[in-house]
């Protein structure tokens, strides 16, 4: 017979190793389908490096497709660490960008220095916003947040579509549900000329930065620890464990709300109703994929965005799905789940006394 014990303490190193451990496993993994659809194995990983790091525009697409998952997962890595379940980040990331939009085209008209800073406030609090009802709800009635922001995904994206068929379409757009452009002053500056990688991805890099910093040395990460842990406790040691709810909402939604921001101000320039391809949710592969680490959180996001262009370039190269990139990503949240058990818990035989 065999049981499952808890670890008396868990290795940090294999703690550590099973991010790592997740991302090769799933890889590994994808090489079944991979022979199923006829596709000779190591030409199409071939074609997958080559097609994120072959060229310079190969790689800088990688980048700009990492940056709106680096703040997605920042915003699920901050609200878990919290036991705070935000699944409404795809919700949030449209009220950001909405939000970005209606200040961003013309609304508001002034120098860049003015215009970039309004827009990025506008989308994050729009974002902070968008979560703070599901953590009232939770606070207040005990509803519970993982139903409650998820379905408020669905209404913010309707209440979207109605906005782009109203207040907000463009006149020019010929009948096209989309918004007007951001104008020239409004939008983050391009950081390669002639690339679409802009300034958004290095607000998200500072974004993670800061937000390790607050999680390992502010007293409001200790307090954000230490509700995670054991929010009955925090409560009994004095902590306000209701107003740390509230702010750890809002600092999620705000990051969810600034990859809305980034991905209008800094790509596409107007919004639609088909932004976003799933960002929010893919977000919460890759907080976990992290381990709920800010500066972790980062190297998921380009190696989940690698994977996506990867396999872009191996389908369009090698005739392949690509829908390999969702099974790939599917697989490296399983096998860090898998992983993450185990490196809390260890399975040990028990000798049956007839055997002793």
């Amino acid at each position: 017979m065999i049981e499952i014990v808890p670890r008396d303490r868990p290795s940090g190193l294999l703690t550590a190793g099973v991010p790592v451990i997740a991302a090769v496993a799933s890889l590994l993994l994808a090489a079944i389908p991979l022979a199923f659809a006829g596709a000779p194995i190591f030409a199409a990983y071939g074609q997958m490096v080559t097609g994120v790091f072959g060229s310079l525009f190969a790689f800088t697409e990688m980048l700009t497709r990492a940056t709106p998952l680096i703040f997605t997962g920042l915003a699920a890595a901050v609200a878990f660490r919290a036991r705070l379940w935000n699944i409404g980040g795809e919700g949030q990331l449209y009220l950001g960008a909405m939000a970005a939009v209606w200040v961003g085209s013309g609304a508001v008209d002034g120098p860049a220095a003015l215009m970039i800073p309004l827009v990025l406030v506008a989308g994050a609090v729009a974002g902070g916003l968008g979560m703070l009802g599901p953590a009232w709800l939770k606070t207040r009635f005990g509803a519970d947040e993982v139903v409650t922001s998820l379905l408020l995904n669905f209404i913010i994206l309707i209440f979207v579509q109605m906005m782009l068929e109203g207040p907000l379409k463009d006149p020019m757009s010929l009948g096209w549900p989309q918004s007007e452009p951001i104008i020239d002053a409004a939008a983050l500056p391009q950081l390669i000329a002639k690339m679409r990688l802009h300034a958004g991805f290095l607000l998200a890099i500072a974004m993670a930065l800061v937000a390790h910093v607050i999680l390992a040395m502010t007293i409001w990460g200790l307090q954000i620890r230490a509700v995670g842990e054991n929010a009955a406790a925090a409560r009994h040691a004095g902590m306000p464990v209701r107003r740390i709810f509230l702010s750890v909402a809002f600092a999620s939604g705000t990051l969810a709300g600034l990859a809305g921001v980034s991905e209008v101000a800094g790509l596409k320039g107007y919004l639609t109703a088909d932004l976003s391809p799933g960002f929010g949710y893919t977000g919460i592969v890759v907080a976990m994929l992290a381990g709920l680490s800010p500066v972790g959180v980062v190297f998921a996001a380009l190696f989940i965005a690698s994977v996506f262009v990867g396999t872009d370039s191996m389908s369009r190269a090698m005739g392949v799905s690509s829908f390999l990139a969702d099974l790939t990503v599917s697989m490296s949240l399983i096998c860090v789940l898998l992983g993450g058990f185990f490196a809390r818990f260890r399975i040990r035989r028990i000798r049956r006394e007839a055997d002793a």
